[in-house]
């Protein structure tokens, strides 16, 4: 059986990583936290915040499969500080643009997580 090649970094180097990364990659305005998800070392909890009037706020999990590769599982979303169904058009389609930017933080921080 191949082992996969988990990332040989720590957990709080990631989460610092993602911190410098994962803004330069989201629409202007969107804010966003990363922590370090205190039940598995291999995995981020992030929360984006949309910017301008619609008040959303976005948690994931990203969890490293390998050293490039996240596995990001939508959590939650809530407008305003009050939870919202996930599944109109307008948040589908920023949950696909969020999960799209996780793929694309991890590999840009291939370079770190493959040691």
């Amino acid at each position: 059986m191949t082992r996969i090649a988990q990332p040989s970094v720590s957990q709080q180097e990631l989460v610092q990583a993602w911190e410098n990364t994962l803004p330069l990659l989201l629409n202007p305005g969107d804010k966003c936290v990363v922590r370090p998800d205190e039940r598995d070392p291999q995995a981020l909890m992030v929360t984006i915040e949309t910017e301008g009037r619609s008040m959303y706020s976005f948690d994931f999990r990203c969890t490293y499969v390998d050293d490039r590769e996240v596995q990001v599982e939508f959590l939650d979303v809530e407008r305003g500080g009050i939870h919202v169904a996930e599944n109109t058009e307008i948040i589908q389609n920023l949950i696909e643009d969020y999960v799209r930017h996780f793929h694309e933080c991890a590999q840009r921080l291939h370079a770190l997580t493959h040691r």
